[in-house]
């Protein structure tokens, strides 16, 4: 991809000589005088860059000042945001130079490398880059930001990665961790191979923006793989003796029991990536070649989903925000691991949550501190259990209880009866879809009465992966997809305007970047509830169907692919379990 306005240029510009800024952007009226004056005084008085100081008055944007710049030195400007640079000239330029200089290297054009700079006129950067890359450059102007943006986005630390791992096998040798040495690395170790190999793992994983990190011992090599937008990627392989060391310094930090790796176990820590805290959820599993170590990472500071962005249809929200305030009952959210069920429930104690209102949780773990909220982490291990931890939320005079999940019969009965006798009561339930829901509950041998007269909804949702916008493209649908879309009972046309993502360095190739929810609602009539009264499961899934009509999850799914905010091979997926139905 050429970028825009990028000169044949068969021979190297010349280094640009130095300017003023602040007389090239009121020659070009990008700002007045009288902005440059007050622009200049607060220069003076805080030290920072007068680029930067206009930008954050609102004065101009970074585009606008980059598009200054380069008209003055008739050069080209580069909108990064439209722009793959070449992985290998990338690579050329290390991330800590590309920083420190605010350079990036886009591409070879004609024998040269082509760069993007922030500020051309910066005569010392120019040389620096210039000895760095060894060959002669082209110069472009791009913004500031979003040349960090660019830098962070592809700047992977793979071969960091790599690296560390053949460090800490070569520190191992033929021997085992050593649970003295790891047990010993506390702050002042931060040099030692394992800690450093676990910091560029984290701080790799959230440049990629990945939900997980799965550290997976096999036959013969250490498998390590970050789930991002759903779906896992394999980040690296490495010498299987390192899993023992990265097992046991996890468990350390986590607080575990170092000692037993028979039996699994759960954790929690927190770490601090690039200024960002970041909780870890631990989970340890013993498989056949050594500990299975799955990390959930969850970002403090990230600010409270509320149901008005979780992405629902107005008429559907509207009904959704009526049974939750309902004085009582149970409202159930359903779907299978990672399809967003807790971000929705605690969206909804963020609707409910105000003085007048006692809100207790019990949960395992507690994901987000939500203030106001009496929050109760069980544990089997002293019998803290969800159905005892309930049972005493009962005397508390709650007004809304959450229940992390309906793990059991007895933790079931008891929320219903709770929300028989005045409460509101908000859980979980992994199923495939909102019909199937209250059969579940049957099928636990909750009385049939009480699921009748209790529940009060149930909200069933996907997490769909959203197709990049920088690399989408016409696309016809396949017979496979017409097939599926006529049994949908959906128009098959291949002129409907579909996409997919042909894949480039912002998605990592995959052709998606980041998912948006699809939902479908059953509010629980008479009509529904009397069938659940009579336990006929059969004619109230089938009366559930008919009253979701053209509202259920492949409806959704289907539509969002027409928008072209998806594509019909992510909707075939994420609805799967229709096709079964």
């Amino acid at each position: 991809m050429q970028p825009e306005n990028s000169p044949p240029a068969s021979t190297p510009r010349p280094a640009p000589q130095k300017i003023r800024l602040g007389d090239l952007l009121v020659e070009q009226k990008v700002i007045s005088s009288a902005d440059l004056e007050i622009a200049l005084a607060m220069q003076k008085k805080s030290g920072r860059r007068l680029g930067r100081v206009v930008v954050e008055s609102g004065m101009a944007g970074e585009n606008d000042i980059a598009q200054a710049l380069a008209r003055q030195l008739a050069l080209p400007f580069v909108d990064l945001r439209k722009f793959n640079p070449e992985a290998a000239v990338l690579q050329m330029l290390p991330e800590t130079q590309a920083r420190r200089f605010r350079a990036i290297p886009l591409a070879r054009r004609d024998g040269n490398i082509f760069v993007g700079m922030a500020d051309p006129t910066d005569l010392s950067a120019y040389d620096e880059v210039a000895r760095l890359l060894n060959e002669e450059i082209q110069l472009a102007v791009v913004s500031e930001g979003d040349l960090l943006a660019a830098i962070d986005r592809l700047y992977r630390r793979t071969d960091d990665i790599s690296g560390l791992t053949e460090e800490l096998a070569r520190d191992m040798g033929e021997g085992e961790a050593s649970i003295i040495g790891l047990e010993a690395l506390g702050e002042g170790q931060a040099d030692a191979p394992v800690v450093r190999l676990l910091q560029t793992l984290f701080e790799d994983a959230l440049q990629v923006n990945a939900s997980d990190m799965h550290i997976e011992p096999q036959e013969k090599r250490l498998m390590i793989r970050f789930r991002i937008d759903g779906v896992l990627h394999p980040q690296t392989e490495a010498d299987l003796k390192i899993a023992p060391a990265l097992a046991l310094r996890l468990k350390i930090v986590s607080g575990l029991d170092i000692s037993e790796k028979r039996l699994p176990q759960d954790g929690r820590f927190a770490v601090k990536v690039r200024g960002r805290t970041v909780d870890v959820r631990l989970s340890t599993m013993p498989t056949q070649y050594g500990e299975s170590v799955v990390m959930r990472l969850l970002s403090q500071g990230d600010d409270p989903h509320t149901i008005d962005n979780l992405g629902m249809a107005p008429d559907m929200l509207e009904q959704f925000r009526a049974i939750l305030h309902r004085p009582n009952g149970l409202v159930l959210v359903t779907g299978p691991t990672g399809s967003g069920k807790t971000t929705t429930l605690y969206a909804a104690l963020h609707e409910l949550n105000d003085p007048g209102t006692k809100i207790i949780t019990v949960e395992d773990p507690v994901e987000y501190r939500l203030p106001g909220v009496n929050q109760v982490q069980a544990n089997d291990k002293i019998d803290l259990t969800f159905s005892r931890v309930l049972r005493a939320i009962l005397r508390q005079d709650p007004d809304v209880i959450l229940v992390g999940e309906m793990r059991d019969p007895e933790t079931a009965q008891i929320a219903l009866r709770a929300a028989m006798t005045g409460h509101l009561v908000l859980s979980t339930l992994h199923t495939n879809d909102a019909a199937s829901t209250p059969v579940r509950l049957l099928d636990m041998g909750v009385p049939a009465f009480m699921v009748a007269t209790s529940v009060q909804g149930v909200l069933a949702q996907r997490l769909m992966r959203k197709v990049c916008s920088h690399c989408k493209a016409p696309h016809t649908p396949t017979p496979q997809e017409q097939v599926w879309l006529s049994r949908a009972n959906s128009d098959s046309s291949t002129e409907s305007p579909y996409i997919q993502g042909t894949g480039c360095d912002r998605c990592l190739g995959t052709g998606y970047s980041g998912r948006r929810a699809i939902h479908e609602l059953l509010e629980i009539n008479a009509a529904l509830a009397e069938n659940l009264a009579h336990n006929e499961p059969a004619r109230f899934v089938q009366a559930a169907r008919a009253a979701m009509a053209g509202r259920t999850l492949r409806d959704q799914a289907i539509a969002l692919a027409r928008e072209g905010v998806t594509t019909l091979a992510e909707a075939m997926r994420v609805s799967a379990q229709d096709e079964a139905s």
